[in-house]
């Protein structure tokens, strides 16, 4: 089974998908934990790319690309060959994030965006939660890293886009995309969508 997160900045997917994958573990589920951008060799170094807070001229289409490049990259090395061996695969953001930050926030469309990504969204999640959270509740949570990136370092309103999009996903995908408040506790975060898997499961 393929499980997806997403979520704006400081959403705390990355926290709550350790807990998952204790508890699914726990449960006997063999499963993987990966990333995007990321989760391969080659996907990493994309990533690199993307990120970093001097490539200021990267401009909104190159950024779209280089994520849809890394995306595909790291869907045909890492997650379908696990799927295949019969595990769940929890990735932390996946093609929605495309269409929130990129399609959505830069207003390059979802046409440009979904072209770009042909190949992953043949392959998309059985399951995706969607952790919403606040701008400014995400945001402080994040304002202590030593390690903002360029997407962090994005001026407030950038990120009320981001989650009208991710808002904007929900209803282009209600069957798939569950929304998580996390705007609270991550223990009352991990207790929702376990909920949701133990159904699921």
């Amino acid at each position: 089974m393929f499980i997806t997160f997403e979520g704006g900045e400081g959403s705390g997917k990355t926290s709550v998908i350790k807990r998952i994958e204790e508890k699914l573990i726990k449960m006997n589920y063999e499963v993987l934990v990966t990333r995007e951008p990321g989760g391969s060799v080659v996907a990493e170094q994309i990533r690199k790319i993307i990120l970093d807070s001097k490539n200021t001229s990267i401009t909104d289409e190159t950024e779209a690309l280089l994520f849809a490049a890394s995306r595909t990259q790291h869907l045909e090395e890492i997650v379908l060959p696990a799927l295949k061996e019969g595990k769940i695969v929890l990735c932390d953001r996946y093609v929605d994030s495309s269409l929130a930050y990129q399609a959505y926030a830069r207003d390059l469309g979802f046409d440009f965006v979904l072209s770009a990504n042909s190949y992953a969204l043949k392959h998309l999640p059985e399951l995706t939660f969607y952790l919403d959270v606040l701008p400014e509740i995400g945001l402080k949570r994040i304002s202590e890293r030593d390690d903002l990136n360029r997407l962090d370092k994005e001026r407030k309103s950038f990120h009320e886009k981001v989650r009208q999009g991710y808002l904007k996903v929900l209803e282009m995908y209600p069957e798939r995309v569950i929304k998580i408040d996390s705007n609270g506790t991550i223990d009352q975060m991990e207790e929702d969508i376990m909920k949701v898997l133990q159904e699921r499961l």
